[in-house]
């Protein structure tokens, strides 16, 4: 070789030595944003590609689900832009009722004041100044992660247009008779003071007590909540359950009360569970409060909105926690407690916000008839108008939207959409539209409960665009194209934004696709949570490894619909892969890789060449099909194996001799390195932004990777031929490091061999570069080998490494190496052994482990060949 290849010509542009994230992704996102590469235009006669954001909490801040779930989004959007869609990612923010109202009270209760020492109006004021001055920090954390969205349309949930949504969506549903208000069981927070969502409910297995009371002789009930039983209005039983039919009708005196109840037939109770009796509290149960409404029974609150027993009597004014053993002694005392099982572990649910115990409570509120909404939502998936990806989610969705409850949408705050209800003085109902004027006059008041912030949610996909205005840009990019969402909020707020869109939109549904991912989970599968120590930020690893580093990591353990497992350990692997790339192309722009003009023709270019390009057509259909199917994990698997495996192991080495020798060959080289590296970094980018575009802007000398064509396949480059031929060089190549790798020789030591049947492989023309590459010499007269290697294809390697190794220094290492793969072979069967294991463990997790099995035996295998190979000392 007679040139230097890590010389720069002087025409080449110039790259640092080591790639700085810090030094390139705020500078590149201000670029993209001050030329608008970001911005979207109804006017536009592109195709449309629409994608609106799951709106993060005002409250906020960037944490491991947002970066995997935006990495996702942003990457389908980068790549319809590039494909030549008008492509609008519209943001925002959600106002977040409870997380926000108890935020503001905790900053009021350190100054010695609460919301009632200000009044609602100026409660209200002092919410807004804080967004104002501290809201909304997530959004400053998603330009470090690189979202490509619209800033320009930012919204949130209670900017005026917004509030116009939700007040027009609010009297279009009153007037046709689908919102109600009336007294029903409903999830009740005693810290927060207000009736919480479903979504609002964190369930949890607790140690609870499991009391058994009799009532009387023959009446014996269970009850994990004993205070309760102060509500009781009756006592019920299966109507089949034949040891109780003589009591069916009968009446039963409750203990510490006097009050006699009725026995009632329910075919809700489950006769095999305990004693086949249970006791009915409607205004404390869901389940208690349908018998109630069944049987016309009474329903008794027997605790305040803050879970004080408000029953005249010994209770009263004990809160429920200290009602509960008072009660249970008290039946004590009478020989009422027949059992007490402890610890009793039942599911509990707490308010996601305060983690307070949530207090089934029967409560006048707002509910929405959400029975012909659901059905609409659950048609639209069947007949094809939405689809859920992956398929076998479906199923669950339709279990939910075909079985849905009356939604209730009130809630007891002064932060949110104040529902647009007014009372008159004689019980006159009103709803206002946003275009109306409310009632006025003595005695007229506004309904004082705030509207659930999944109502405003709900309408998200179209009050972004205008609604109820008909907009240009409503006109233009809905419905929107794909949700990106997490399957655990598919009823929540998937459920909730199809019947509203349905509802509202005549009939379309507000997107066309529902792909669903799963959580992020640390390495071992388990959910990331304070409690166990395991949560990670994720603007530590953008800090340490770089914005790239984290969406590579996130992106390819994406598989549709499943947990995500990542660590630290895969993050760095992704950090040196963005470093593997920015050698790469620095190796190329030193050697004059360029992009001008076009491609040689293929019957000119060199089998080398050829190999590279067709394998370059087959990754990127493969990359277009699986971007298509939202398989993300596999988009990211084919690119790094191609860049890594193909392009910086194989291509790099073999056009270096090329490279190295000039003339025409060499020119053909640096065409085609330019071009792979042009597609690659294009086919790249959706997912690592910030890197790709640093690299493409020095390779091409071009604006931005952004707005370049997207790549396809182009069938005529497929070259089956030179690819088979190239595979066989490899599979030579390979097996010879391989065997040097065994033996213990040095990369540089170099070993005579002579090379036989290459001809017969069809690939004689290639021994130069083989024995370049694996550092083998000319063999002189009188040459006699010492070891040989068959190959497939009648490929022969004989090598005299006679003197080239210390025997006994050899068999220690491999002696080592086989403890090593012994020791790692018996972890990875006992944790694949262990069926506990196998039913929690996320899919990818236990993949990994088969993946190091496998590995390990084969180097066993391998090791054992190699010890037999040894010459005796």
């Amino acid at each position: 070789m007679t040139e230097r290849l890590d010389t720069p010509r002087p025409d080449a542009p110039q790259l640092p030595a080591q790639y700085q994230p810090g030094e390139v992704e705020q500078r590149r996102y201000e670029q993209w944003v001050a030329a608008g590469h970001f911005k979207a235009s109804a006017d536009s006669e592109k195709p449309p590609f629409t994608i609106v954001i799951p709106p993060p909490n005002v409250t906020g801040s960037l944490h491991m689900g947002h970066a995997f779930e935006h990495t996702l989004m942003d990457a389908l959007n980068r790549r319809k832009r590039m494909q030549g869609y008008e492509a609008l990612w519209l943001p925002g923010m959600d106002h977040a009722g409870i997380a926000t109202q108890n935020l503001v009270e905790r900053q009021l209760a350190a100054e010695g004041l609460s919301r009632h020492d200000l009044g609602r109006e100026k409660f209200v004021e002092r919410v807004w100044k804080w967004k104002a001055e501290s809201g909304g920090a997530i959004l400053g954390q998603m330009r470090r992660l690189g979202d490509a969205v619209d800033w320009d349309r930012e919204r949130f949930t209670m900017d005026e247009g917004l509030s116009r949504a939700v007040q027009t969506m609010f009297k279009k549903l009153f007037d046709d008779g689908l919102i109600y208000r009336a007294n029903r069981i409903i999830n009740w927070c005693p810290r927060c003071l207000t009736a919480l969502s479903d979504i609002e409910v964190e369930h949890t297995e607790d140690e609870g007590e499991l009391v058994s009371i009799r009532y009387s002789d023959e009446v014996v009930v269970a009850t994990t909540r004993a205070e309760t039983m102060l509500g009781d209005t009756a006592v019920a039983v299966n109507p089949d359950d034949e040891r109780y039919q003589h009591l069916i009708g009968t009446e039963v005196e409750l203990p510490l009360t006097g009050r006699r109840i009725p026995i009632v037939a329910d075919a809700h109770v489950d006769p095999a569970f305990g004693t086949g009796m249970v006791k009915v509290t409607p205004a404390h149960d869901p389940n208690d409060f349908e018998i109630g409404q069944r049987h016309s029974l009474p329903a008794i609150a027997v605790m305040d909105e803050r879970g004080v027993i408000t029953v005249p009597g010994p209770f009263e004014g004990l809160d429920r926690y200290e009602a509960r053993p008072a009660v249970v002694a008290a039946l004590r005392e009478q020989g009422r407690i027949v059992a007490e099982k402890r610890p009793y572990l039942h599911s509990v649910g707490h308010c996601s916000r305060c983690k307070t115990t949530v207090e089934p409570r029967l409560s006048l509120q707002w509910f929405v008839n959400t029975a012909p909404l659901a059905k609409a939502a659950g048609d639209a998936v069947r007949d094809g108008r939405v689809k859920i990806e992956p398929a076998e989610l479906a199923k669950r969705y339709f279990a939910w939207v075909d079985n849905m409850h009356d939604w209730c949408i009130s809630r007891q705050l002064w932060w949110g959409h104040r529902i647009p209800v007014w009372y008159g003085p004689d019980g006159e109902i009103v709803c206002v539209g946003p275009d109306e004027q409310p009632p006025t006059g003595d005695g007229w008041h506004q309904d004082e409960d705030v509207l659930d912030t999944w109502f405003s949610s709900g309408l998200w996909p179209f009050s972004t665009l205008g609604w109820p205005e008909q907009t240009p840009d409503l006109a233009k990019f809905y419905p929107t194209s794909v949700l990106v969402t997490g399957y655990d909020i598919l009823f929540f707020w998937v459920a909730r934004m199809m019947m509203f869109g349905l509802y509202a939109m005549d009939g379309r549904a507000p997107f066309d696709v529902v792909a669903l991912h799963g959580m992020v989970r640390d390495e071992h599968g388990k959910k990331m949570s304070k409690f166990f120590g395991n949560v990670v930020d994720p603007l530590d690893w953008i800090d340490r490894f770089g914005a790239d580093a984290t969406r590579f990591t996130l992106a390819r353990g994406a598989n549709p619909g499943q947990d995500v497992p990542v660590s630290e350990e895969w993050c760095q692997g992704s950090r040196n892969f963005c470093n593997k790339l920015w050698n790469a192309t620095r190796f190329a722009l030193m050697n004059g890789a360029h992009t001008n003009g076009p491609l040689p023709q293929m019957q000119q270019l060199s089998p080398v060449n050829r190999w590279i390009l067709s394998r370059l057509q087959h990754v990127t259909a493969e990359v277009n099909e699986q971007f298509e199917a939202y398989e993300f994990a596999k988009v990211c698997d084919v690119l790094y194996h191609f860049a890594w495996d193909d392009v910086c192991d194989w291509y790099v080495e073999l056009a270096k001799p090329v490279l190295a020798a000039g003339g025409p060959a060499a020119d053909d080289t640096r065409r085609v390195l330019g071009h792979v590296l042009d597609q690659l970094l294009r086919l790249l980018h959706p997912v690592i932004p910030f890197v790709t575009e640093e690299l493409w802007i020095a390779l091409t000398g071009q604006e931005t990777v952004m707005t370049a064509g997207w790549p396809q396949a182009a069938p005529e480059l497929i070259d089956d031929a030179a690819e088979a031929e190239i595979g066989t060089l490899q599979g030579v190549v390979t097996e010879i490091r391989r065997f040097r790798s065994d033996q213990g020789l040095r990369p540089t030591q170099r070993v005579v061999a002579r090379l036989d049947g290459l001809a017969g492989a069809g690939i004689a023309a290639h021994e130069p570069l083989i024995r370049s590459l694996v550092r083998l010499d000319e063999p002189a007269d009188g040459f006699q080998a010492s070891a040989t290697l068959a190959m497939p294809g009648e490929v022969n390697v004989a090598l005299d490494t006679r003197g080239t190794i210390d025997v006994a220094a050899e068999r220690a290492r491999l002696t080592k190496d086989r403890a090593a793969a012994e020791k790692e072979a018996a972890q990875a069967r006992g944790k694949l052994g262990n069926q506990a294991f196998l039913e929690k463990a996320p899919e990818p997790v236990v993949a990994k482990i088969r993946e190091r099995l496998a590995t390990a035996e084969a180097d066993l295998t391998r090791i054992a060949a190699a010890l037999e190979a040894l010459p005796s000392e």
